[in-house]
């Protein structure tokens, strides 16, 4: 089963199961989704589907630094319920350690010892790891490595 057949048997069991929160989060998934293959035109695989909930779950977080800061916990709360929803979709995230062990050895083998050279060492981790940890995990990795 793919990725989003999952989805859209979840926004099922949701319906049945009469769960309005995650129904609404699911749809608004399968939407953005469904409009992430019209831009394409092709069907989506799972790596772009996984690809699509990343950004959503960015616009989510984005939007939840700015609940908190206008003291609106109403919105901020369904934000991050929202958030935990989108995120069981996604392969698991590699931990602190195992990430700084990989971005050690991916900077040695490319002969990367300073920040001069770090949009090369991002691209090539980004190629990497994408699907274990988000970008600023391994932006804030390699900064300090390279700075510390």
């Amino acid at each position: 089963m793919t990725l989003y057949e999952q989805i859209r048997e979840d926004m099922k069991a949701a319906m049945k199961n009469k769960d309005s929160q995650t129904l609404d989060t699911v749809r608004m998934l399968i939407s953005s989704i469904k409009n992430k293959a019209i831009d394409l035109g092709k069907e989506l695989e799972d790596a772009d589907v996984i690809a699509t909930i990343k950004s959503d779950l960015k616009k989510l977080k984005d939007g939840l630094e700015s609940f908190a800061s206008a003291a609106r916990e109403d919105l901020a709360d369904k934000a991050k319920a929202e958030i935990a929803i989108l995120e069981k979709y996604l392969p698991a995230q590699i931990t602190d350690g195992e990430l700084e062990g990989k971005v050690r050895a991916k900077l040695a083998e490319l002969g990367i010892t300073d920040m001069a050279s770090v949009g090369k060492a991002m691209g090539a981790l980004m190629a990497d790891l994408k699907e274990f940890a988000d970008g600023s995990r391994i932006k804030a990795a390699v900064d300090k490595i390279l700075k510390g």
